[in-house]
């Protein structure tokens, strides 16, 4: 699989569709606004789907398709990728019908696979504070860290949103932070007492220290002055996780599961919810109506007498 390019516009290899992938991309890119890692994502997809036309013969698009996810299902991809390459599938046809490329949509009338909803992996309260306070805050870094773990966990971001955060997005006297997710939307999330108070002292006692002169727009920065990678996080959310003895599937994603689990718990709306994880799709969101569920059946099996 080739890499995305530094511009965020994946490279894709010679195939038969080369011409109208590189198309489609683009307009992801320029006109949809979406993020590098989506783009990498549908990328991936087209080149998978591409160099299986290269190699495949086929009387139409249509056949094409059918054959191609029967393959998929053959590779023993879950029903979840299945799905995913079947939307990406369907949003680059799509294009190609708007663009007058095609006159029938190939991925009409394809069912896509039925999917079990997995319940999202989240942190209890204790968890969290050991997490929380596992970074070594004598150190630079260790501020640093602390802080981004307190706003991670705030304000339920993904992680490619924490580490764009710029000083002007956050204002610490009102306790609320900006962000621009997925199809390149801002929204506002209010942030908590807690993480104001970890960032403050972060910038007051971490920052310049990292820095060392260097400038940088970016919230959350290196040694080098830039800022803070996924990767980088990863790794540091994997020790600090070690170290508090919190390792079992530990990433970013599973701290903004507990974000949002313990809203619901403490008595958030949906809608709230919706807004502050920056979800398009309310659907998207009432994943964690089965965490609240689940959790409700284990606390009467346990507890109820005639359970």
């Amino acid at each position: 699989m080739s890499e995305g390019s530094t511009n965020g516009t994946a490279h894709v290899r010679q195939g038969p569709l080369t011409n109208q992938i590189s198309e489609f991309l683009n307009f992801c890119k320029i006109e949809k606004g979406l993020a590098a890692n989506s783009l990498s994502a549908y990328a991936a997809d087209l080149e998978r789907y591409n160099c299986y036309r290269a190699s495949h013969a086929s009387a139409d698009d249509r056949g094409a398709v059918r054959e191609y996810l029967n393959f998929l299902y053959q590779s023993r991809l879950s029903s979840r990728s299945i799905a995913r390459h079947l939307a990406t599938l369907r949003n680059f046809y799509s294009f190609l019908l708007r663009e007058g490329q095609l006159k029938t949509d190939p991925t009409e009338n394809i069912r896509t696979p039925k999917q079990w909803k997995s319940i999202p992996k989240f942190l209890n309260l204790s968890q969290i504070d050991k997490i929380l306070k596992a970074p070594d805050e004598t150190l630079p870094t260790g501020i640093r860290d602390r802080a981004m773990l307190e706003l991670l966990y705030a304000t339920g971001l993904r992680v490619s949103e924490l580490c764009r955060v710029a000083i002007s997005d956050l204002n610490l006297e009102m306790g609320v932070l900006r962000t621009t997710g997925k199809g390149n939307k801002q929204r506002i999330v209010p942030v908590g007492r807690s993480a104001v108070d970890a960032v403050r002292r972060y910038l007051e006692s971490g920052r310049g220290k990292i820095l060392k002169g260097k400038a940088s727009r970016y919230l959350f920065v290196t040694a080098r002055g830039g800022a803070m990678t996924r990767q980088g996080f990863w790794n540091l959310l994997g020790i600090h996780g070690r170290k508090a003895g919190v390792f079992n599937n530990l990433s970013p994603h599973v701290v903004r599961h507990s974000f949002a689990t313990h809203l619901l718990e403490g008595g958030a709306d949906l809608r709230s919810v919706q807004t502050m994880l920056g979800h398009a799709d309310i659907s998207t969101t009432q994943i964690y109506t089965h965490v609240m569920r689940t959790r409700l059946r284990n606390t009467l099996d346990q507890h109820h007498p005639r359970a």
